[in-house]
């Protein structure tokens, strides 16, 4: 009796199909990496703002009572075993744009797609904001803990039961990677024209 060994996809297969997964990933990540000026980030950070207030019962009474405000929209993420996260956003204080960030943010394990998704980053308070002001890069987990709000099913954020110093809300993601953890997001304040 011959024994024959079949491959159930030839290399070259699996070598081209690698190929346009990363040809892809890269290009909807090319999208967000253009400079931006201020008024284009300022934009988007107003329609990520909108759609938070959509989404997220509570939300705009959270805002009214934070110190500070951290808005990310439509950060992407792409990855094939390793994997990064970038986007541009800005502070808020007061209502009104005080800085712009961006967030960059890097992965290793087992991972293959792209998502995009926006969050909001509250300080609820001065001491916190500060702090975040005061960095030359603030990384979550390391210079200081977000605890993520739960939310869903049509319930209201319960604002008044939350005392967390930096409380984080990640909200409209789209794609195929559904990774919701801040861990490791580094910010840096940046200069736009």
């Amino acid at each position: 009796m011959k024994i024959i060994k079949t491959e159930p996809y030839p290399a070259s297969i699996i070598g081209i199909f690698l190929f346009i997964v990363i040809a892809a990933m890269l290009s909807f990540a090319a999208e967000n990496l253009y400079a931006q000026t201020a008024e284009e980030i300022d934009a988007s950070v107003y329609a990520c703002l909108g759609r938070f207030y959509n989404q997220i019962k509570g939300g705009r009474e959270m805002v009214a009572m934070a110190e500070g405000v951290l808005v990310m929209p439509s950060l992407l993420k792409v990855g094939l075993i390793v994997g990064g996260e970038y986007g541009k956003g800005a502070l808020r204080i007061g209502g009104k744009t005080v800085s712009h960030y961006n967030l960059v943010s890097g992965s290793v394990g087992l991972q293959i797609g792209g998502a995009a998704k926006d969050f909001v980053i509250l300080f609820m308070t001065d001491e916190a904001m500060k702090q975040f002001q005061n960095s030359k890069g603030w990384e979550v987990g390391v210079d200081g803990s977000v605890a993520l709000a739960k939310f869903g099913g049509g319930e209201r954020v319960n604002f008044i039961t939350m005392n967390d110093p930096i409380i984080g809300f990640v909200f409209d993601v789209k794609g195929l990677m559904a990774d919701i953890s801040l861990n490791g997001a580094k910010f840096t304040k940046i200069n736009t024209k």
